[in-house]
Order: C-alpha cells, then sequence, then structure tokens
C-alpha cells in the first residue's frame, strides 16, 4: 500500500486545533477534525466512522486544505435567503404570497394555466419584480416558500380530461343529497 503524501507539520496542526476551537459551527468543526486526523495518518474508515463524514467529503476538505489553508475549510455560504432578503422583507413576501394568487401579480403569463398556485418561476418573477431579487439555485427558491409557510406540492404529469356532463350529473347527485 501506497504511503499517505499528505502531512501536517506541527504549525499545522496547532493550527486546525485553534481554528477547531474558535469555531461555533459544527460542520465547520467537522471539516477541522476531519482533515486533522487525515493529517495525523488515521485510516480513512475511522475518520469517516468518528466525524460522521464520508470519503469524498473527507478528500475534498483535505485538497481545499492544501490549497488555501484553514480559510478552505470555513463555511462560506451565508445563507442565500437571508443574505439577499431581510427578516422583514421575508415575511412581507409571505403576506404577499397568501394575499396574491400569480395571476394577480404576473396577469395571464404564469407558469400554470389556471395562475391559482406559486411555483418555483412564478415567485422568481415575483421576487425579481417586488425586490429586484433574483438565486441561481432553485433551492432558494424552495427555502423560502417553506420560510413563507408553503408547502412544495408536485403536479401531476398525467392529463386527465373530464366530459362536462359526468361532471354536471355528479353535481345534480350531490345537491340532491
Amino acid at each position: 500500500m501506497a504511503k499517505r503524501r499528505f502531512e501536517l507539520t506541527q504549525e499545522q496542526d496547532k493550527e486546525l486545533q485553534r481554528a477547531y476551537r474558535d469555531s461555533r459551527a459544527g460542520e465547520e468543526r467537522t471539516r477541522y477534525q476531519a482533515v486533522r486526523l487525515y493529517g495525523q495518518q488515521y485510516a480513512v474508515s475511522d475518520i469517516c466512522q468518528i466525524t460522521g463524514c464520508n470519503r469524498t467529503s473527507l478528500m475534498e476538505w483535505c485538497g481545499k486544505y492544501r490549497q488555501r489553508g484553514v480559510e478552505g475549510l470555513r463555511e462560506h455560504r451565508g445563507g442565500p435567503v437571508r443574505a439577499k432578503l431581510s427578516s422583514n422583507q421575508v415575511q412581507e413576501v409571505a403576506d404577499k404570497l397568501r394575499l396574491y394568487r400569480p395571476r394577480d401579480v404576473l396577469g395571464p403569463d404564469t407558469h400554470t394555466a389556471s395562475g391559482e398556485y406559486w411555483t418555483i418561476d412564478d415567485l422568481a418573477r415575483a421576487l425579481e419584480g417586488w425586490y429586484e431579487v433574483s438565486w441561481q439555485s432553485r433551492v432558494s427558491y424552495h427555502s423560502l416558500l417553506l420560510r413563507c409557510g408553503f408547502s412544495y406540492q408536485r403536479t401531476e404529469k398525467v392529463y386527465r380530461p373530464r366530459r362536462e356532463r359526468d361532471v354536471a350529473e355528479f353535481q345534480a347527485r350531490a345537491e340532491k343529497n
């Protein structure tokens, strides 16, 4: 078996220990610990067991550490929803989503034919108009909908035509009962 080329100096080890102690972010601390253990020649399976990470993530973190040091392991996600909208704006969005339907805001040019329900595409267009905000990831829009108290519903992909006569008969029967 080939000898691992990744070894930490005493300075690097102390730097990772210091970063671990100073950090309050759990995921960030996991990265520091995993890279430190890897640099101390622990077996990859043991590191994965101890930290709960997988081998791919461990190798990715070690690569980032080699390239940029401790800074490469820091948490760089700022929370895409928080970064672009304040909590007051998120509350305003929630109120607007409850008050208006997509067709009220966007007119007949909505993602669904009825314009009754908010879709990611409709939300993106509305946010662009209201706050001049957009995200590259659809996940950010999903997160915003969740923060606003909406759940995600998949649309049915099967077209089911209905016969108007059957609908009228059903309504007539329902009214009699």
